[in-house]
């Protein structure tokens, strides 16, 4: 019955070219059936119906310079007119219900604030930057030019950039679904300077004289006196005609001359920078002098303010949440202001911490405070690193317990298994090297991990656009270089994306088929994902138990976890196999694992795999869990979880 309906549904679907989203469908049948109607395609599965407040939030990460982008010329450092670019209007009313269907509840816009860029823009009053000051052709999507303005790059009619935006921002909303955008607190680009609130502008009332002022926006290289910036040039990328070295704003020798130079947005405290830091950007002062450990926060600094306005000008375009760049350098007591701030004009604002432990942060950071400060979710880089660590680096399975959070910040780890700062799941492993700089290997082995970061905890999720269809961030771009990352800098195609843009139809009819069941199967995932006892519910890790369990791989390879909510009766099994071989083993569940999740009375254990039909169901004597355990076998990359159905006594 379940599979006709399914079938007859899917037919429908097809012939009118829509869903027919039916919520009671999902909530009765779970994950539909792959058949029929013209056989599995990238949109086969049947998706979330709604988008609702009670769901786990999945946040799709969209870079809207390459989202749309189908041009695929990828010419090394190629410019806007070469490469293509992608546009708002690329992000349309069909790619918006692929990206929910697909099991997005938020689309975060990546890199839309308007950036440095050596792209001219004259026309409009928006001109090119100085070349010694830009990374990439594009520019760096955290090179800031404009807090209240977009990138004109994005926009058909680049004068009616905002408008563009604002009607984006519509069609998001019109499919039940949030908007984030990047709020980036600790550093702005070298350039910066409004041209839609120019009363705004940083370091216009600033004292100059001083390296630290509580009120100024900037800190400033006053000693020794007389500085001029000097940045030299990345071995990899040759700077555009026209750079000299310095920068004509931050030289106060020059002629005619410029301004004091200041701190660079990575803490260098020279007027000479490497080629490693932050050139591109400066530092801003919340009253916080980040060299002495003073604080001075009473009266409010200027810049606090500043960037109250910030927010509350995205707030009111309609703006539902910000992802904020490296949140731990700014002090916590400023998040509390600004937060508090923003949620006064909008209660359910989001924020998202990019964050990370760090010996730079002002007095009193920890991931807990700024959980405390207001924030919904921190990034869960920790998990992430040790998970990939068994890929690339000599680390166990077992390892992943030691990086798990306190029961305080369990759900409030925003966790991913890719952003635009980490190598792509499918580039290569990189033998040797630390985690930053390794990838997967494939695509197929970016399941057990996504599968188990997606599954380990109730917090919110990051998901990368292309992800979901294999991306290797392949290529040297330009500024980014061959890194198995997609670039941040450069005009680009990511051909996997551009292949199930197809022609801005978004149904993967370039794709092959095996990326085609990719996009599928994390469709099932994250539907998974949202339901109870995995949404919200409790862990219990199998680790432990299963030590010396044979076949088990003494926990280097195999990673198992039982998620349940007791009070519903509901039970789930997780089980990862990292490795490139299949693994047998006879899987143990204390008693005690048993007792907590409600089934300690129970005959015996029927165990269905949610994510593939197709699997037998497993059974196993529910007495003896502890001794014989319940037999299972695991694929070489598998990654399954079971549901617990059982009888009592």
């Amino acid at each position: 019955m379940v599979q006709l309906f399914n079938l007859l549904k899917r037919c429908i679907d097809a012939f009118w070219g829509r869903r027919v989203e039916i919520l009671t469908v999902m909530v009765i049948f779970g994950v539909g059936v792959v058949s029929g109607c013209g056989g599995e395609d990238s949109r086969s599965e049947e998706p979330p119906a709604v988008v609702d407040d009670e769901m786990r939030p999945v946040v799709y990460q969209l870079a809207v310079r390459l989202f749309g982008n189908t041009k695929g010329t990828n010419e090394w450092n190629g410019d806007i007119v070469t490469n293509g670019v992608g546009k708002f209007a690329h992000i349309d009313e069909t790619a918006i219900r692929e990206i929910r269907d697909l099991g997005a509840t938020h689309i975060w816009l990546t890199g839309v604030l308007q950036q440095a860029t050596h792209t001219d823009y004259s026309h409009i009053g928006e001109p090119a930057d100085d070349p010694d000051i830009l990374k990439g052709k594009a520019g760096s999507f955290y090179a800031v030019r404009d807090y209240f303005d977009v990138s004109p790059d994005y926009a058909l009619d680049p004068e009616r950039r905002l408008q563009e935006f604002e009607q984006l921002v519509e069609r998001i909303h019109d499919a039940d679904m949030k908007v984030v955008i990047d709020f980036v607190p600790n550093h702005v680009a070298r350039s910066y300077g409004s041209t839609v609130k120019p009363e705004l502008d940083f370091g216009a009332d600033d004292n100059t004289d001083v390296f630290f002022d509580p009120q100024n926006n900037y800190f400033y290289l006053v000693d020794p006196p007389d500085q001029a910036l000097s940045i030299p040039e990345p071995d990899h990328w040759p700077r555009p005609e026209g750079a000299d070295g310095t920068f004509y704003r931050e030289n106060n020798t020059g002629d005619p001359p410029g301004d004091v130079p200041k701190v660079t947005g990575n803490d260098v405290v020279s007027a000479d920078v490497g080629v490693d830091d932050w050139y591109e950007t400066v530092k801003l002062n919340y009253g916080y002098d980040f060299t002495t450990g003073e604080t001075h926060y009473d009266p409010t600094p200027d810049t606090w303010e500043k960037m109250d306005e910030v927010l509350a000008y995205w707030q009111q375009i309609g703006v539902d949440g910000f992802r904020c760049d490296f949140a731990h350098l700014v002090p916590v007591e400023a998040w509390e202001y600004l937060i508090e701030r923003a949620r006064e004009r909008d209660p359910d604002v989001m924020f998202i911490a990019e964050a990370y432990h760090s010996d730079a942060a002002p007095p009193g950071y920890s991931f807990s405070n700024l959980i405390s400060a207001g924030f919904d979710s921190v990034y869960d880089a920790e998990t992430y690193h040790r998970l990939k660590g068994i890929y690339c680096c000599g680390d166990w399975a077992n390892d992943i317990d030691d990086e798990l959070p306190s029961d305080y910040m369990f759900s409030n780890m925003i966790r991913f298994a890719e952003n635009h700062d980490e190598r792509r799941i499918a580039s290569p492993v990189v033998e040797g090297a630390n985690s930053h700089a390794s990838g997967f290997g494939s695509f197929e082995a970016g399941k057990p991990a996504a599968g188990v970061l997606y599954t380990l905890g109730d917090g919110p999720i990051l998901f990368y656009n292309g992800q979901e269809l294999g991306e290797e961030g392949a290529g040297d771009a330009g500024f980014s270089a061959e890194d198995g990352r997609t670039t941040i800098f450069d005009y680009w195609t990511m051909p996997r994306m551009a292949e199930w843009v197809n022609d801005h139809q978004f149904d993967g009819g370039g794709l092959d088929e095996d990326r085609r069941r990719l996009r599928n199967w994390y469709r099932r995932l994250l539907q998974v994902v949202q339901k109870p006892g995995i949404a919200t519910g409790n862990f219990y890790s199998l680790q432990p138990a299963n030590a010396d369990t044979a076949g088990y791989t003494s926990g280097q390879w195999i990673y198992s976890f039982l998620r349940y909510d007791s009070s519903r009766d509901v039970v789930w099994l997780v089980v990862a196999n990292f490795s490139d071989e299949s693994r047998q083993f006879d899987l143990r569940i204390p008693d005690e694992a048993a007792q907590f999740a409600g089934f300690s009375e129970a005959e015996r254990l029927e165990l269905s795999d949610v994510l593939d039909e197709n699997h037998d169901a497993v059974e196993a004597d529910a007495q003896r869990l502890d001794t014989d355990g319940i037999p299972l076998q695991i694929d070489e990359y598998g990654f399954h979880v079971f549901h617990l159905n059982w009888d009592e006594q």
